[in-house]
């Protein structure tokens, strides 16, 4: 004798959707991320003075240099904030910033938002090397 199939009951598989879709919802955390303000060069702007001497930062996977020098990130902006502004009154002192190897928009960002922490200071990003 043949045994009769029944018919599959799709209860218990909504059942357990609607259970994973309500553990990925209280699981997860919704947060708000930060926002950096990146300007392209303007037409016509003013070049900074021939006194200025810009600041160079390499920013690499692993490590950030200031003019030649290794440093942490948590102590670039202090360094920044005590560093002379040769020569100038009005202009803000500029600062370069080449990116060297494989850095990813993470770490890029990382800088960005230390940097804008930092008063009277304009950043250009090179682009990497």
């Amino acid at each position: 004798m043949r045994r009769r199939r029944r018919p599959l009951s799709l209860t218990p598989l909504v059942d357990v959707i609607f259970l994973l879709l309500l553990f990925f919802m209280l699981s997860s955390t919704f947060t708000r991320f930060a926002e950096v303000d990146l300007s392209a060069a303007a037409p016509g702007g003013s070049a900074a003075t021939p006194e200025t001497k810009p600041l160079f930062l390499q920013l690499a996977p692993e490590g950030l240099r200031l003019n030649g020098r290794d440093m942490p990130l948590e102590a670039l902006a202090d360094t920044l904030a005590l560093a002379p502004a040769e020569g100038m009154a009005a202009d803000a002192q500029p600062v370069l910033v080449a990116l060297r190897g494989a850095v990813s928009a993470q770490r890029l960002t990382d800088l960005l938002v230390v940097l804008r922490a930092v008063p009277g200071i304009r950043v250009t990003v090179l682009g990497a090397s």
